[in-house]
Protein backbone atom coordinates (compact mmCIF):
# COMPACT_ATOMS: atom_id res chain seq x y z
CA UNK A 1 0.00 0.00 0.00
CA UNK A 2 1.41 3.41 -1.07
CA UNK A 3 2.93 6.28 1.90
CA UNK A 4 0.10 8.47 3.23
CA UNK A 5 0.58 11.61 2.38
CA UNK A 6 -2.13 13.93 3.64
CA UNK A 7 -4.07 13.54 6.26
CA UNK A 8 -7.83 15.27 7.21
CA UNK A 9 -8.44 15.02 11.39
CA UNK A 10 -11.78 14.65 10.95
CA UNK A 11 -12.26 16.40 15.05
CA UNK A 12 -11.29 19.62 17.21
CA UNK A 13 -9.92 20.09 20.11
CA UNK A 14 -6.88 18.22 21.65
CA UNK A 15 -7.45 15.53 19.97
CA UNK A 16 -6.75 16.82 16.58
CA UNK A 17 -3.84 18.67 17.19
CA UNK A 18 -2.28 15.67 18.88
CA UNK A 19 -2.75 13.62 16.04
CA UNK A 20 -1.86 16.60 13.83
CA UNK A 21 1.66 16.72 15.76
CA UNK A 22 2.49 13.14 15.02
CA UNK A 23 1.40 13.42 11.61
CA UNK A 24 4.30 16.45 11.42
CA UNK A 25 6.82 14.28 12.95
CA UNK A 26 6.17 11.48 9.80
CA UNK A 27 6.01 14.42 7.11
CA UNK A 28 2.71 14.13 6.43
CA UNK A 29 0.80 17.51 5.53
CA UNK A 30 -2.81 17.64 7.99
CA UNK A 31 -5.73 19.00 6.94
CA UNK A 32 -8.37 20.47 10.18
CA UNK A 33 -12.08 21.01 9.65
CA UNK A 34 -14.13 23.34 11.67
CA UNK A 35 -17.27 25.02 12.60
CA UNK A 36 -17.92 28.45 12.51
CA UNK A 37 -17.18 28.20 16.55
CA UNK A 38 -14.09 26.90 16.10
CA UNK A 39 -12.88 29.40 13.56
CA UNK A 40 -9.86 30.41 16.10
CA UNK A 41 -9.58 26.90 17.63
CA UNK A 42 -5.91 25.85 18.19
CA UNK A 43 -6.26 22.70 16.14
CA UNK A 44 -7.05 25.11 13.17
CA UNK A 45 -3.91 27.00 13.29
CA UNK A 46 -2.07 23.89 13.91
CA UNK A 47 -2.93 22.35 10.55
CA UNK A 48 -1.40 23.08 7.35
CA UNK A 49 -5.02 23.22 5.31
CA UNK A 50 -8.12 24.44 6.92
CA UNK A 51 -12.01 23.94 5.74
CA UNK A 52 -14.81 25.31 7.15
CA UNK A 53 -17.85 22.60 7.58
CA UNK A 54 -20.85 24.20 8.75
CA UNK A 55 -22.70 26.10 11.72
CA UNK A 56 -21.46 25.33 15.59
CA UNK A 57 -23.67 22.17 16.51
CA UNK A 58 -21.59 19.19 15.65
CA UNK A 59 -25.01 17.33 13.56
CA UNK A 60 -24.18 20.21 11.18
CA UNK A 61 -20.68 20.44 10.61
CA UNK A 62 -18.38 17.66 12.33
CA UNK A 63 -21.00 14.46 11.39
CA UNK A 64 -22.11 15.25 8.67
CA UNK A 65 -20.14 13.33 6.72
CA UNK A 66 -21.13 14.52 2.89
CA UNK A 67 -18.98 17.35 4.32
CA UNK A 68 -15.92 16.34 5.87
CA UNK A 69 -15.30 13.68 2.79
CA UNK A 70 -15.75 17.22 0.54
CA UNK A 71 -13.02 18.96 2.27
CA UNK A 72 -10.92 15.90 2.22
CA UNK A 73 -11.33 16.14 -1.81
CA UNK A 74 -10.49 19.61 -2.15
CA UNK A 75 -7.86 19.43 -0.07
CA UNK A 76 -6.61 16.02 -1.88
CA UNK A 77 -6.33 14.05 1.48
CA UNK A 78 -5.82 10.60 1.11
CA UNK A 79 -6.48 9.68 4.48
CA UNK A 80 -8.95 10.05 7.39
CA UNK A 81 -8.11 9.88 11.20
CA UNK A 82 -11.72 10.57 12.94
CA UNK A 83 -9.74 10.58 16.13
CA UNK A 84 -12.17 9.99 18.95
CA UNK A 85 -15.93 10.63 19.36
CA UNK A 86 -18.10 12.33 16.42
CA UNK A 87 -17.12 9.67 13.48
CA UNK A 88 -14.99 7.48 14.87
CA UNK A 89 -17.15 4.42 15.31
CA UNK A 90 -19.50 5.13 12.51
CA UNK A 91 -19.53 2.23 10.36
CA UNK A 92 -21.44 4.22 6.90
CA UNK A 93 -18.47 6.93 7.32
CA UNK A 94 -16.01 3.97 6.88
CA UNK A 95 -17.79 2.87 3.86
CA UNK A 96 -18.27 5.82 2.75
CA UNK A 97 -14.39 6.58 2.98
CA UNK A 98 -13.66 3.44 0.61
CA UNK A 99 -16.27 4.69 -1.94
CA UNK A 100 -14.47 7.85 -2.25
CA UNK A 101 -10.96 6.31 -2.09
CA UNK A 102 -10.18 7.82 0.83
CA UNK A 103 -8.31 5.50 3.74
CA UNK A 104 -9.78 5.43 6.99
CA UNK A 105 -7.69 5.52 10.07
CA UNK A 106 -9.11 3.26 11.91
CA UNK A 107 -10.88 -0.83 11.75
CA UNK A 108 -12.77 -1.74 8.94
CA UNK A 109 -16.59 -1.41 9.10
CA UNK A 110 -17.16 -4.48 9.60
CA UNK A 111 -15.73 -4.88 13.14
CA UNK A 112 -17.71 -1.57 13.69
CA UNK A 113 -21.09 -3.65 13.04
CA UNK A 114 -19.56 -6.54 14.87
CA UNK A 115 -18.92 -4.14 18.16
CA UNK A 116 -20.72 -1.07 17.64
CA UNK A 117 -23.95 -1.87 18.84
CA UNK A 118 -23.40 -3.40 22.13
CA UNK A 119 -26.17 -5.88 22.02
CA UNK A 120 -24.10 -7.57 19.08
CA UNK A 121 -21.26 -7.12 20.62
CA UNK A 122 -22.34 -9.26 23.40
CA UNK A 123 -23.44 -12.12 21.23
CA UNK A 124 -20.61 -11.96 19.40
CA UNK A 125 -17.98 -12.31 22.34
CA UNK A 126 -20.30 -15.10 23.95
CA UNK A 127 -20.10 -17.25 20.78
CA UNK A 128 -16.08 -16.33 21.08
CA UNK A 129 -16.42 -17.82 24.61
CA UNK A 130 -15.00 -13.99 26.39
CA UNK A 131 -16.85 -14.01 29.35
CA UNK A 132 -19.53 -11.13 29.97
CA UNK A 133 -21.58 -9.22 32.27
CA UNK A 134 -24.75 -11.56 33.00
CA UNK A 135 -27.89 -9.32 31.07
CA UNK A 136 -29.54 -9.98 27.84
CA UNK A 137 -28.45 -10.84 24.85
CA UNK A 138 -30.52 -8.26 22.61
CA UNK A 139 -32.63 -5.06 23.33
CA UNK A 140 -35.71 -5.22 25.00
CA UNK A 141 -38.89 -3.86 23.44
CA UNK A 142 -41.11 -3.47 25.84
CA UNK A 143 -40.85 -1.78 29.77
CA UNK A 144 -43.11 -4.75 30.99
CA UNK A 145 -40.86 -7.40 29.47
CA UNK A 146 -37.86 -5.39 30.59
CA UNK A 147 -38.81 -5.26 34.43
CA UNK A 148 -39.99 -8.94 34.42
CA UNK A 149 -36.20 -9.51 33.22
CA UNK A 150 -35.18 -7.67 36.19
CA UNK A 151 -37.51 -9.03 38.70
CA UNK A 152 -36.02 -12.25 37.68
CA UNK A 153 -32.17 -11.81 37.73
CA UNK A 154 -32.73 -9.01 40.97
CA UNK A 155 -31.78 -5.66 41.77
CA UNK A 156 -29.56 -3.96 41.06
CA UNK A 157 -29.61 -3.64 37.46
CA UNK A 158 -28.13 -1.60 34.95
CA UNK A 159 -30.42 -0.32 31.72
CA UNK A 160 -27.58 1.09 29.00
CA UNK A 161 -27.99 2.16 25.55
CA UNK A 162 -27.45 -1.09 22.93
CA UNK A 163 -25.97 2.06 20.09
CA UNK A 164 -23.16 4.14 21.81
CA UNK A 165 -21.39 4.30 25.19
CA UNK A 166 -19.57 7.39 27.33
CA UNK A 167 -22.14 7.16 30.17
CA UNK A 168 -24.97 7.99 27.65
CA UNK A 169 -28.42 5.95 27.53
CA UNK A 170 -27.35 4.63 31.02
CA UNK A 171 -29.16 4.26 34.35
CA UNK A 172 -28.69 2.37 37.82
CA UNK A 173 -32.16 0.94 38.89
CA UNK A 174 -32.03 -0.18 42.37
CA UNK A 175 -35.81 -0.57 42.95
CA UNK A 176 -38.46 -1.72 41.10
CA UNK A 177 -40.56 1.16 41.98
CA UNK A 178 -37.90 3.16 39.62
CA UNK A 179 -38.39 0.92 36.81
CA UNK A 180 -40.51 2.68 34.80
CA UNK A 181 -38.95 5.78 34.91
CA UNK A 182 -36.02 4.72 34.50
CA UNK A 183 -36.58 2.97 31.56
CA UNK A 184 -37.85 5.89 29.85
CA UNK A 185 -35.26 8.05 30.77
CA UNK A 186 -32.06 5.40 29.27
CA UNK A 187 -34.40 5.22 26.03
CA UNK A 188 -34.37 9.10 25.39
CA UNK A 189 -31.08 9.87 25.96
CA UNK A 190 -30.39 7.10 24.09
CA UNK A 191 -32.53 8.67 21.06
CA UNK A 192 -31.05 12.13 21.92
CA UNK A 193 -27.34 10.41 21.74
CA UNK A 194 -26.89 8.06 19.25
CA UNK A 195 -30.56 8.35 17.53
CA UNK A 196 -31.66 4.82 18.38
CA UNK A 197 -32.93 4.39 21.58
CA UNK A 198 -32.40 0.47 22.08
CA UNK A 199 -31.83 -0.70 25.44
CA UNK A 200 -30.73 -3.69 26.91
CA UNK A 201 -30.06 -5.02 30.71
CA UNK A 202 -26.74 -5.89 32.85
CA UNK A 203 -26.72 -7.33 36.17
CA UNK A 204 -25.32 -4.32 38.28
CA UNK A 205 -21.87 -5.65 39.35
CA UNK A 206 -21.11 -4.00 43.63
CA UNK A 207 -17.92 -2.11 44.00
CA UNK A 208 -16.70 -3.13 40.55
CA UNK A 209 -13.20 -1.80 38.77
CA UNK A 210 -13.27 -0.54 35.22
CA UNK A 211 -10.16 -1.75 33.50
CA UNK A 212 -9.78 -1.85 30.05
CA UNK A 213 -7.28 -3.69 27.48
CA UNK A 214 -5.49 -1.56 25.11
CA UNK A 215 -4.88 -3.84 21.67
CA UNK A 216 -3.54 -3.54 18.51
CA UNK A 217 -3.76 -5.55 15.14
CA UNK A 218 -2.39 -5.06 11.57
CA UNK A 219 -3.53 -6.22 8.18
CA UNK A 220 -1.97 -9.69 8.53
CA UNK A 221 -3.88 -10.89 11.30
CA UNK A 222 -1.04 -10.34 14.06
CA UNK A 223 -2.71 -8.64 17.15
CA UNK A 224 -1.34 -7.64 20.64
CA UNK A 225 -2.07 -6.15 23.45
CA UNK A 226 -0.05 -3.43 25.31
CA UNK A 227 -1.68 -3.78 29.03
CA UNK A 228 -4.06 -2.38 30.64
CA UNK A 229 -5.20 1.05 32.42
CA UNK A 230 -7.47 1.23 35.14
CA UNK A 231 -10.17 3.63 34.88
CA UNK A 232 -12.66 3.48 37.85
CA UNK A 233 -12.30 6.83 38.82
CA UNK A 234 -15.44 7.97 36.74
CA UNK A 235 -18.48 10.31 37.33
CA UNK A 236 -21.53 9.29 35.60
CA UNK A 237 -19.87 7.00 33.92
CA UNK A 238 -17.51 9.12 32.57
CA UNK A 239 -13.92 8.53 32.98
CA UNK A 240 -11.93 11.59 34.90
CA UNK A 241 -8.72 9.91 35.91
CA UNK A 242 -7.04 7.20 34.45
CA UNK A 243 -3.77 5.14 35.46
CA UNK A 244 -1.42 2.85 33.98
CA UNK A 245 -0.46 0.27 35.62
CA UNK A 246 -3.50 -1.28 37.05
CA UNK A 247 -3.17 -0.80 41.01
CA UNK A 248 -5.14 -3.73 41.37
CA UNK A 249 -3.91 -6.37 38.55
CA UNK A 250 -1.00 -8.76 38.69
CA UNK A 251 1.06 -10.23 35.97
CA UNK A 252 -0.94 -13.54 35.91
CA UNK A 253 -4.20 -10.96 35.84
CA UNK A 254 -2.36 -9.08 33.42
CA UNK A 255 -1.79 -11.68 31.12
CA UNK A 256 -5.07 -13.69 31.25
CA UNK A 257 -6.94 -10.76 30.58
CA UNK A 258 -4.46 -9.44 27.86
CA UNK A 259 -4.97 -12.90 26.20
CA UNK A 260 -8.84 -12.80 26.25
CA UNK A 261 -8.94 -8.97 24.88
CA UNK A 262 -6.89 -10.35 21.65
CA UNK A 263 -9.13 -13.11 21.38
CA UNK A 264 -11.83 -10.59 21.28
CA UNK A 265 -10.33 -8.39 18.71
CA UNK A 266 -9.27 -11.55 16.26
CA UNK A 267 -13.10 -13.08 16.75
CA UNK A 268 -14.06 -9.21 14.73
CA UNK A 269 -11.14 -9.40 12.38
CA UNK A 270 -9.74 -5.96 14.08
CA UNK A 271 -7.42 -3.96 12.23
CA UNK A 272 -5.62 -0.75 14.37
CA UNK A 273 -6.14 0.58 17.94
CA UNK A 274 -9.27 -0.58 20.06
CA UNK A 275 -9.90 -1.32 23.18
CA UNK A 276 -11.66 -3.85 24.82
CA UNK A 277 -13.29 -2.79 28.33
CA UNK A 278 -13.70 -4.89 31.64
CA UNK A 279 -15.39 -5.11 34.42
CA UNK A 280 -13.81 -6.68 37.66
CA UNK A 281 -15.63 -7.45 40.96
CA UNK A 282 -14.69 -8.21 44.54
CA UNK A 283 -13.23 -10.98 43.66
CA UNK A 284 -11.30 -10.29 40.77
CA UNK A 285 -13.53 -12.68 38.17
CA UNK A 286 -13.60 -10.60 34.92
CA UNK A 287 -16.06 -9.50 32.45
CA UNK A 288 -16.30 -8.30 28.96
CA UNK A 289 -18.26 -4.97 28.95
CA UNK A 290 -17.51 -3.36 25.41
CA UNK A 291 -14.87 -2.50 22.78
CA UNK A 292 -14.21 0.88 21.71
CA UNK A 293 -12.96 0.66 18.09
CA UNK A 294 -11.05 3.91 18.00
CA UNK A 295 -7.77 5.57 20.29
CA UNK A 296 -8.85 6.20 23.56
CA UNK A 297 -9.25 9.38 25.38
CA UNK A 298 -6.32 8.40 27.96
CA UNK A 299 -4.22 6.69 25.13
CA UNK A 300 -1.02 9.18 26.52
CA UNK A 301 -1.03 6.75 29.78
CA UNK A 302 -0.30 3.84 27.93
CA UNK A 303 2.46 5.66 25.35
CA UNK A 304 4.30 6.80 28.52
CA UNK A 305 5.23 2.75 30.11
CA UNK A 306 5.43 1.33 26.41
CA UNK A 307 7.30 4.26 25.12
CA UNK A 308 4.98 3.63 22.07
CA UNK A 309 3.32 6.56 19.67
CA UNK A 310 -0.25 4.92 19.49
CA UNK A 311 -1.13 7.55 16.44
CA UNK A 312 2.08 6.82 14.37
CA UNK A 313 1.08 3.09 15.07
CA UNK A 314 -2.31 4.03 13.45
CA UNK A 315 -0.76 5.43 10.47
CA UNK A 316 1.77 3.15 9.54
CA UNK A 317 -1.02 0.02 10.13
CA UNK A 318 -2.84 2.16 7.57
CA UNK A 319 0.19 2.13 4.99
CA UNK A 320 0.12 -1.40 5.38
CA UNK A 321 3.28 -2.11 7.56
CA UNK A 322 2.80 -4.78 10.15
CA UNK A 323 3.20 -4.21 13.86
CA UNK A 324 6.76 -3.70 15.38
CA UNK A 325 6.01 -5.88 18.22
CA UNK A 326 4.84 -9.45 18.71
CA UNK A 327 3.51 -9.14 22.38
CA UNK A 328 3.14 -7.29 25.08
CA UNK A 329 5.72 -4.66 26.23
CA UNK A 330 6.55 -5.08 30.12
CA UNK A 331 5.20 -1.77 31.62
CA UNK A 332 7.86 1.03 32.91
CA UNK A 333 6.79 3.29 35.44
CA UNK A 334 3.52 4.35 36.27
CA UNK A 335 1.70 6.91 35.07
CA UNK A 336 -1.28 9.08 35.53
CA UNK A 337 -4.02 10.77 33.53
CA UNK A 338 -6.41 13.69 34.79
CA UNK A 339 -9.09 15.12 32.58
CA UNK A 340 -9.60 18.94 32.92
CA UNK A 341 -12.73 20.31 32.00
CA UNK A 342 -14.34 23.47 31.77
CA UNK A 343 -16.99 22.61 34.13
CA UNK A 344 -17.94 23.91 37.87
CA UNK A 345 -18.09 20.57 40.36
CA UNK A 346 -19.75 22.79 42.95
CA UNK A 347 -22.95 23.25 40.56
CA UNK A 348 -23.66 19.76 39.50
CA UNK A 349 -20.50 20.16 37.08
CA UNK A 350 -22.21 22.44 35.14
CA UNK A 351 -20.07 23.34 31.93
CA UNK A 352 -18.00 27.03 32.14
CA UNK A 353 -17.67 28.30 28.72
CA UNK A 354 -15.94 31.75 27.96
CA UNK A 355 -12.84 32.92 27.47
CA UNK A 356 -9.90 31.85 28.94
CA UNK A 357 -8.01 35.65 30.09
CA UNK A 358 -5.08 33.42 31.45
CA UNK A 359 -3.68 30.17 31.49
CA UNK A 360 -0.33 28.64 33.48
CA UNK A 361 0.42 24.81 32.26
CA UNK A 362 2.68 22.81 34.51
CA UNK A 363 6.23 21.94 33.33
CA UNK A 364 8.70 19.80 34.80
CA UNK A 365 9.85 16.37 33.62
CA UNK A 366 7.81 13.75 32.45
CA UNK A 367 4.90 15.54 32.62
CA UNK A 368 2.70 16.33 29.27
CA UNK A 369 -0.14 18.51 28.94
CA UNK A 370 -2.22 17.82 25.28
CA UNK A 371 -4.53 20.72 25.30
CA UNK A 372 -6.68 22.56 22.60
CA UNK A 373 -6.89 25.96 24.29
CA UNK A 374 -4.89 29.10 25.10
CA UNK A 375 -4.67 32.19 26.16
CA UNK A 376 -7.49 34.19 25.24
CA UNK A 377 -9.63 31.15 23.39
CA UNK A 378 -12.71 31.23 24.41
CA UNK A 379 -14.12 27.62 25.57
CA UNK A 380 -17.42 27.26 23.00
CA UNK A 381 -20.59 25.41 24.73
CA UNK A 382 -21.42 23.41 21.76
CA UNK A 383 -18.87 20.55 22.46
CA UNK A 384 -17.93 18.61 25.25
CA UNK A 385 -16.05 20.69 27.76
CA UNK A 386 -13.14 18.78 28.04
CA UNK A 387 -10.43 21.32 27.58
CA UNK A 388 -6.81 19.57 28.31
CA UNK A 389 -5.96 16.28 29.43
CA UNK A 390 -2.61 16.00 32.06
CA UNK A 391 -1.01 12.97 31.87
CA UNK A 392 2.69 12.53 33.93
CA UNK A 393 5.09 9.13 34.42
CA UNK A 394 7.55 8.71 37.18
CA UNK A 395 8.99 4.87 38.40
CA UNK A 396 6.71 4.10 40.51
CA UNK A 397 3.20 4.65 41.21
CA UNK A 398 3.64 7.06 44.61
CA UNK A 399 5.80 9.37 42.63
CA UNK A 400 3.32 9.82 39.84
CA UNK A 401 0.42 10.55 42.85
CA UNK A 402 3.03 13.21 44.13
CA UNK A 403 4.10 14.79 39.75
CA UNK A 404 0.52 14.58 39.53
CA UNK A 405 -0.50 16.88 42.69
CA UNK A 406 2.37 19.02 41.75
CA UNK A 407 1.54 19.32 38.36
CA UNK A 408 -2.38 20.43 39.21
CA UNK A 409 -0.95 22.48 42.33
CA UNK A 410 0.86 24.52 39.41
CA UNK A 411 -2.25 24.43 37.20
CA UNK A 412 -3.80 27.86 36.83
CA UNK A 413 -7.12 29.15 34.29
CA UNK A 414 -8.79 32.18 34.62
CA UNK A 415 -12.09 33.76 33.16
CA UNK A 416 -13.66 30.31 33.24
CA UNK A 417 -14.34 27.72 36.01
CA UNK A 418 -12.27 24.62 35.79
CA UNK A 419 -12.16 21.45 37.77
CA UNK A 420 -8.63 21.30 38.85
CA UNK A 421 -9.16 21.63 42.37
CA UNK A 422 -11.22 18.49 41.99
CA UNK A 423 -9.03 16.60 40.63
CA UNK A 424 -6.36 17.36 42.97
CA UNK A 425 -8.70 16.31 45.63
CA UNK A 426 -9.38 12.77 43.67
CA UNK A 427 -5.12 12.32 43.34
CA UNK A 428 -4.94 13.15 47.39
CA UNK A 429 -7.73 10.86 48.04
CA UNK A 430 -6.71 7.93 50.41
CA UNK A 431 -8.67 5.71 48.73
CA UNK A 432 -7.05 6.69 45.75
CA UNK A 433 -3.72 6.65 47.23
CA UNK A 434 -4.32 3.17 48.35
CA UNK A 435 -4.75 2.39 44.82
CA UNK A 436 -8.37 0.14 45.69
CA UNK A 437 -10.74 2.30 44.34
CA UNK A 438 -14.32 1.37 42.18
CA UNK A 439 -16.52 2.96 40.21
CA UNK A 440 -18.28 4.30 43.04
CA UNK A 441 -15.63 6.23 44.62
CA UNK A 442 -16.44 10.01 42.90
CA UNK A 443 -19.85 9.36 43.98
CA UNK A 444 -19.53 8.38 47.11
CA UNK A 445 -16.82 11.16 48.22
CA UNK A 446 -18.63 13.60 46.01
CA UNK A 447 -18.83 16.04 49.07
CA UNK A 448 -15.02 15.53 50.12
CA UNK A 449 -13.68 15.98 47.08
CA UNK A 450 -15.64 19.31 46.64
CA UNK A 451 -13.32 20.32 49.08
CA UNK A 452 -15.80 22.33 50.44
CA UNK A 453 -15.52 24.94 54.02
CA UNK A 454 -16.20 24.09 56.93
CA UNK A 455 -18.52 27.39 58.35
CA UNK A 456 -17.07 26.82 61.68
CA UNK A 457 -13.70 26.69 60.57
CA UNK A 458 -14.77 29.81 58.20
CA UNK A 459 -15.64 31.18 61.48
CA UNK A 460 -12.62 30.59 63.46
CA UNK A 461 -10.59 31.94 60.54
CA UNK A 462 -12.12 35.14 60.42
CA UNK A 463 -12.28 36.27 64.27
CA UNK A 464 -8.14 35.07 63.99
CA UNK A 465 -7.49 37.76 61.24
CA UNK A 466 -9.68 40.32 63.45
CA UNK A 467 -7.65 39.37 66.69
CA UNK A 468 -4.63 39.68 64.18
CA UNK A 469 -5.56 43.31 63.16
CA UNK A 470 -6.26 44.04 66.03
CA UNK A 471 -3.16 43.44 68.01
CA UNK A 472 -0.59 44.77 65.15
CA UNK A 473 -2.73 47.73 65.21
CA UNK A 474 -1.82 47.69 69.35
CA UNK A 475 1.68 47.14 68.70
CA UNK A 476 1.82 50.11 66.02
CA UNK A 477 0.38 52.43 68.25
CA UNK A 478 3.21 51.51 71.04
CA UNK A 479 5.84 52.46 69.18
CA UNK A 480 4.97 56.13 68.14
CA UNK A 481 5.91 59.20 69.75
CA UNK A 482 3.58 60.26 72.57
CA UNK A 483 3.54 63.73 72.87
CA UNK A 484 0.57 64.67 74.22
CA UNK A 485 -2.92 63.48 74.90
CA UNK A 486 -4.96 65.34 72.29
CA UNK A 487 -1.92 64.99 69.54
CA UNK A 488 0.79 67.36 68.36
CA UNK A 489 3.23 66.26 65.37
CA UNK A 490 3.60 62.19 65.27
CA UNK A 491 0.83 61.73 68.22
CA UNK A 492 -2.19 59.38 68.50
CA UNK A 493 -4.29 61.44 66.82
CA UNK A 494 -2.13 62.01 64.24
CA UNK A 495 -1.63 58.37 63.61
CA UNK A 496 -5.37 57.89 63.63
CA UNK A 497 -5.77 60.29 61.00
CA UNK A 498 -2.89 59.06 58.73
CA UNK A 499 -4.68 55.85 59.15
CA UNK A 500 -7.98 57.02 58.20
CA UNK A 501 -6.36 57.99 55.04
CA UNK A 502 -4.60 55.11 54.36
Amino acid sequence: MAKIRKILVANRGEIAVRVMRTCKELGIATVAVYSEADRSALHVRTADQAFLVGPPPSRESYLVQERILEAAKKAGADAIHPGYGFLSENASFVRACEKAGITFIGPPASAMDAMGEKTRARQNMIKAGVPVVPGTAEPIATVEEARAYAEKIGVPVMLKAAGGGGGKGMRKVERLDDFESAWRAAKSEAMNAFGNDAVYIEKYLEKPHHVEIQVFADQYGNTIHLNERECSAQRRHQKVVEETPSPILTPEMRAKMGEVAVKAAKAVGYVGAGTVEFLVDVHRNFYFLEMNTRLQVEHPVTEWVTGLDLVAWQIKVAEGEKLPLTEAPTPNGHSIEVRIYAEDPARNFMPSPGRISYLRVPGGPYLRDDSGVFPGYTVPNFYDPMISKLSVWAPTRREAIERAKRALSEYVVKGITTNVRYLKGIVSHPEFVAGDYDTSFLTREHETLQGKEDPQLTEAALLASVVYAYQRDQKRAKTLPQTSSTGGKGGISAWRQSSRRR
